[in-house]
């Protein structure tokens, strides 16, 4: 009996150990960082602001560019043939096909080994998942103006106006939104964040670290996030006027 007190006396306190630094830590920066969604006027000045962003990343080479290759983290590939809607995603030992206009041409692989069974959706479940939240750190700027955004003009406490989008549909986590706060040409600087995933509201990531594409599109290339690094290396992209 004396034994079995011990052990648990054990785990219990192994428990508080792990859980406890955890909590602390949660709490300071929940109490330190998260923020109340901020209230947006919608309309044609939030619209004007959008579209200077836009601008200031030269939206027209984003639209005309057909073929967009990246890693994520060094974790995940992706191969996105956005004129036909399709992606190959890649990790560890396993490919995706994905067909966005047709689902059931999707395809997983194993190494060479095409899979068949209940595994191959829950691998283009992961897939797609992948590569929302993947692209998505590519190329956010660029989907302000998707089908189901609400954009909106904030002031912000030192009167500097930010951009509020919020998803009201698509993606993994419709629902979410982003502030963008931008330079004097409309060139984002960072955003805040409110999203399902994210334990605490209004987390800021940076974006400025770009770098001109082949096709002349302005892509990022590493976001900081607190004490985080999101990389984004080997990025390739074609156009019909690209060589």
């Amino acid at each position: 009996m004396k034994r079995i007190k011990k052990i648990l006396k054990f785990i219990v306190g192994a428990i508080v150990f792990i859980t406890l630094p955890t909590l602390l830590l949660y709490g300071y920066l929940y109490y330190k960082y998260n923020e109340e969604l901020p209230i947006g006027i919608e309309g044609k000045e939030a619209d004007a602001l959008a579209n200077k962003m836009l601008n200031a990343l030269n939206h027209q080479a984003y639209d005309a560019t057909t073929y967009l290759e990246w890693t994520f983290k060094r974790r995940h590939h992706f191969k996105w043939n956005k004129a036909e809607n399709t992606c190959e995603v890649y990790w560890k030992n396993y490919k995706v096909n994905l067909n966005f206009n047709d689902p059931s041409k999707n395809a997983a692989y194993k190494g060479d080994l095409k899979i068949e069974t209940v595994e191959a959706e829950k691998l283009t479940k992961r897939a797609t998942d992948y590569f929302n939240n993947d692209s998505f750190w590519l190329v956010a700027p660029y989907k302000i103006f998707d089908s189901g955004t609400k954009r909106s003009l904030v002031t912000l406490d030192n009167d500097e106006k930010a951009l509020l989008i919020t998803y009201t549909k698509g993606g993994s986590s419709p629902g979410d939104s982003y502030l963008w706060q931008l330079d004097e040409t409309g060139k984002p600087k960072n955003f805040k964040m409110w999203t399902s995933i994210l334990p605490i509201d209004g987390l800021e990531a940076s974006w400025s670290d770009w770098a001109t594409s082949e096709t002349g599109a302005l892509l990022p290339t590493f976001h900081k996030m607190m004490i985080l690094g999101l990389e984004i290396d080997g990025i390739k992209t074609k156009s019909p006027f690209s060589n």
